[in-house]
């Protein structure tokens, strides 16, 4: 297997540290980002409490009954509000759908969740405290890209990212199953960046550039930060939106749950996604043609079957 660089950084040596520590934090997770699309972040801005009620209030919710979640299944909104059932979303080009079902809540709008008082209220915290994480990320890498600080900035505040918890149910006869039916199949994730919670279980694995799969785990309350498509078509490909997928679990195991909660950082639908100039010379030309962030996340809703 080729060597993987999927660093552990200190996010506090962007936002509290020296000129040096800051200058190194930001060359470190864009050559990560350039190398592999991956890092893995501490004192991100959430402690081991309030992670743990996530989880809590996030499991009580898709242990509700079927009724009860669904009536939170709102039509026309592809998925980004509310609760998405299974057998909705699939991988870019799978056959079949992934073993999941979600909730998402973005900027606002979003519905109650009156059986559990709680979980608007956590979800909502952790919704922002991501997205403080993910600007302070985002500055860093526009450092490296030899960017202002601040690029991002007004693209992102009020932008239009999402929340997202995940459970992967259980299989109760996994003999049942199609033979590609898979948690989540390989992938590559639409926004600027994702900030992964770490999940309740393994499966997590990147593709690496000699085409094997590499498992990613987090230490301990750390979270996994991972480019996706936006980033890399605006920086064309100079940062990797890299391959990846949550693989069943070991047979014996395949009648537990798996919780995750990513979030997804998106800018206002009206970004370009130009390839930037200074990404682009003789040796690197022009990947992709113009489009808005809001043109590009409906053209890929409707790949993975959210919106029709």
């Amino acid at each position: 297997m080729a060597d993987i660089n999927i660093p552990r950084l200190d996010l506090h040596d962007y936002t509290q540290g020296s000129t040096e520590q800051r200058r190194q934090f930001s060359q470190e997770i864009g050559r990560a980002f350039h190398e592999t699309g991956f890092v893995t972040i501490a004192n991100h801005g959430m402690g081991r409490a309030l992670i743990d009620e996530l989880y809590q209030v996030v499991q009580a919710f898709f242990a509700l009954p079927e009724a009860a979640k669904t009536k939170y299944e709102i039509p026309g909104l592809a998925g980004q509000r509310g609760y998405t059932s299974k057998g909705r979303e699939k991988a870019k080009d799978a056959r079949v759908p992934d073993l999941k079902e979600f909730w998402q809540r973005g900027q606002d709008n979003n519905p109650l969740v009156d059986e559990l008082p709680r979980f608007d209220e956590v979800t909502s915290e952790v919704f922002h405290r991501l997205e403080t994480a993910g600007r302070e990320l985002l500055k860093a890498i526009a450092i490296y890209l030899g960017l202002a600080e601040d690029y991002f900035e007004p693209k992102v505040i009020q932008g239009n990212s999402i929340l997202r918890a995940i459970h992967y149910f259980p299989i109760e006869d996994p003999d049942s199953l199609p033979d590609d039916a898979v948690r989540a199949g390989a992938h590559e994730d639409i926004n600027l960046i994702t900030l992964l919670i770490g999940a309740s279980a393994d499966g997590l694995e990147v593709l690496t550039r000699d085409g094997s799969w590499y498992p990613v785990r987090a230490l301990g309350e750390d979270i996994v930060v991972n480019v996706g498509d936006m980033l890399q078509r605006l920086t064309n490909n100079k940062l990797k939106s890299t391959t990846h997928r949550v693989v069943n679990p070991p047979r014996e195991l395949m009648k537990t749950s798996r919780f995750s909660v990513p979030f997804f950082l998106h800018p206002k639908a009206d970004m370009s996604l130009a390839a930037l100039e200074s990404c682009i010379d003789t040796g690197h030309p022009k990947a992709y043609t113009d489009i808005t962030a809001g043109e590009y996340l409906d053209e890929r809703l409707g790949e993975i079957g959210l919106k029709m």
